[in-house]
């Protein structure tokens, strides 16, 4: 039985932003700073003994005094600071993140890099699953939804970001385009559901929270839902999948929703992991070899559960509903889709077969996908992209 979703939340305010600014100050600039600084001195004063065989001498003594002094003194005030900007937060003054787009941006990204440890230790600025409509959580109840979706279709087109974005990056091209995915697919008789996520989060833990929004929402539909698709951008294209694979009990006289998925669109998803992801786990682990990088190693190891999470994607236990179309966007930063550098490269942050779901063996996650390749786009292009336009029209007239 999958957990009733939350109905609400405390939200985050700007006092709980500087709160967390102050404590990563302290735990990570500072702590950095002061490590990388004793280990410097260790290496050269150590030099130095070993030439002279003496002790350490005053100045070596006095420096290390005044360093620790200064470091002691500088994050002790860092903690007072943070302490009192939350004693202050608690009572609810100042003004909301999700009051302004700006503070929505920041909250999205942050939720992506440390939004596991935000769970644990600051839920409050812990994003919910959830669906959105004009920068606000949509209640998942009959009255939440007739009220946020008075013009109800009962065919769903549901729309999931990637990691460190939210709801609003499927506004991205709107300038060049005039128009954007959800409003198209709205003229051929869909609904747009937007949902935003905590992407730091782990993928499957996020895919239980997906499953359980989803069968909440497809019960209290305003009106008998007949057809949902599927449409994650990144990191989204992986809770979708991962949601899928969950075995979700229906609500009482309602089909499972994932009986009523037609259609998986993915865009730019990485199902067999990033190289930047496996990048930054390599990184930490090389900087911890030395004492004066071991510092820098310890910032990369604050990355999220999610972010680990992209380094190896989903592999095959998580299997594709065997009803539905699966349709993969892979883009590349070279016009030729099959150029060499774009099949280094991809996207920038995904490489084409991850995107397809193909590893080099020639094995596939879809071995009925539809495979739709886009050259000289990067991978926030397709968030908007004409050609991906066209063949959304396709696959959901």
């Amino acid at each position: 039985m999958l957990p009733p979703m939350p109905t609400d939340a405390p939200g985050a305010t700007l006092l709980d932003a500087a709160s967390l600014l102050c404590e990563v100050a302290d735990e990570l600039v500072l702590r950095s700073a002061r490590d990388t600084h004793v280990a410097v001195l260790d290496r050269v004063h150590g030099v130095q003994r070993a030439i002279t065989r003496a002790p350490a001498g005053p100045v070596e003594r006095a420096h290390r005094g005044i360093a620790g002094a200064v470091y002691g003194g500088v994050g002790l005030g860092l903690r007072a600071a943070s302490r009192g900007l939350d004693r202050a937060a608690a009572t609810g003054v100042g003004p909301r993140l999700d009051d302004r787009p700006e503070g929505r941006f920041v909250s999205a990204a942050i939720n992506g890099l440390i939004g596991d440890r935000l769970l644990r230790e600051r839920p409050q600025m812990a994003i919910p699953m959830a669906i959105r409509r004009d920068g606000s959580d949509v209640v998942p109840d009959a009255a939440g939804l007739a009220q946020a979706f008075p013009e109800a279709t009962g065919r769903l087109v549901v729309f999931l970001h990637g990691l460190c974005e939210s709801e609003t990056f499927w506004e991205s091209g709107r300038d060049e385009r005039g128009t954007t995915y959800p409003e198209e697919l709205a003229a051929l008789g869909w609904t747009p559901v937007l949902l935003r996520a905590n992407t730091g989060l782990p993928l499957r833990e996020n895919g239980v929270a997906l499953t359980a929004l989803l069968r909440e929402t497809v019960a209290a539909w305003p009106v008998p839902v007949t057809r949902i698709a599927l449409i994650g951008h990144s990191m989204g294209g992986l809770i979708i999948r991962a949601a899928s694979a969950v075995a979700a009990e229906p609500a009482s006289g309602h089909t499972p929703w994932t009986d009523l998925v037609s259609d998986v669109v993915t865009l730019g998803t990485p199902h067999l992991g990033a190289p930047l992801a496996t990048g930054v786990g390599h990184g930490s682990r090389g900087l911890g070899v030395l004492p004066e990088t071991a510092a820098f190693g310890r910032i990369l190891e604050w990355r999220s559960a999610g972010v680990r999470d992209l380094v190896h994607g989903l592999a095959e236990d998580v299997a594709p509903l065997p009803h539905a179309r699966y349709r993969l966007v892979a883009a590349t930063v070279t016009q030729r889709p099959r150029h060499p550098v774009g099949h280094l490269l991809g996207d920038l942050l995904v490489r084409p077969g991850s995107a397809a779901g193909r590893d080099r063996r020639g094995r596939t996650l879809f071995p009925d996908g539809d495979v739709l390749e886009v050259g000289a786009a990067h991978h926030f292009s397709v968030l908007n992209h004409p050609r991906v336009a066209e063949a959304l029209r396709d696959w959901l007239a």
